[in-house]
């Protein structure tokens, strides 16, 4: 694990009810990168790929009226939680430790949005998001949900991402 809530917490603004991210399994460095030390550039982080874990309770409060009795995680709530694992890529460009880093992150698209099978309680979801463009702070990611090894949903992101330290 590379990162547990508590830190998830200490870097994404994001808070209960809308924090779709429980832990940060890894961040795989596109190959270039594999022999040297970070911090990198967001350039040098084309290829680079964060996957990151959720579990869907049946208390969240978002599940209370979609659908009552049955509830399915809104397609969304998916969108939100791929934007968020797209976050953590950058962890590998920070210049100062992570407590000393403030994101500023905004979604500005989403393309080709296909969700294949509904997402129930309790489900363990794991959400890749690999990084595919940068240009100046804007980035493009390609995100997937999986549950047990099967695709449930998937998109393309592009956000707006900055790094301010205290």
């Amino acid at each position: 694990m590379l990162m547990d809530k508590n830190q998830v917490m200490s870097f994404l603004p994001h808070r209960s009810p809308f924090l779709f991210i429980d832990s940060v399994k890894e961040v795989i460095l596109p190959e270039n990168l594999k022999e040297k030390k970070p911090p990198f550039d967001n350039q040098d982080m084309i290829g680079g790929k964060c996957i990151c874990l959720f579990k869907v309770e049946s208390h969240l409060s978002i599940l209370e009226g979609h659908f009552p009795g049955q509830p399915i995680l809104p397609g969304v709530i998916q969108i939100e939680m791929m934007a968020q694992a797209a976050s953590f890529l950058v962890v590998n460009c920070l210049e100062k430790p992570i407590d000393q880093a403030k994101l500023d992150v905004q979604l500005l698209g989403v393309d080709g949005a296909r969700f294949r099978k509904p997402i129930f309680p309790p489900m363990d979801l794991e959400i890749h998001a690999t990084l595919k463009k940068v240009r100046g702070t804007l980035q493009v990611y390609d995100c997937e949900i999986y549950s047990d090894g099967e695709l449930i949903s998937q998109t393309n992101i592009m956000a707006s991402l900055k790094i301010n330290y205290l």
